[in-house]
């Protein structure tokens, strides 16, 4: 599974393409934030993704779940998404 770290600054229609491309070609995408403005990038970017493959008979479904992670040696709680074509 294809895993896209999600940040506050990441740019929404850049990170759609990408879940398009993923889920077109794998059907499955992780993605990983921290913090509320990644959280907040990341819900609009699949919409817009939601958008971009709709045409294509596909539709996407998200499920949110809690993980954590290491960051410099630090343990992290993180919200990602696993979206996947339906």
């Amino acid at each position: 599974m294809e895993i896209l770290k999600v940040s506050s600054t990441s740019q929404p229609k850049s990170v759609a393409g990408a879940i398009a491309a993923i889920v077109r070609n794998s059907d499955t995408a992780e993605i990983q934030t921290i913090g509320a403005g990644a959280v907040n990038q990341a819900v609009k970017s699949i919409a817009i993704a939601r958008g971009y493959v709709a045409p294509n008979g596909i539709d996407l479904i998200c499920v949110p779940a809690f993980s954590q992670i290491e960051v410099d040696g630090e343990q992290k709680t993180s919200i990602k998404f696993v979206v996947e074509a339906r």
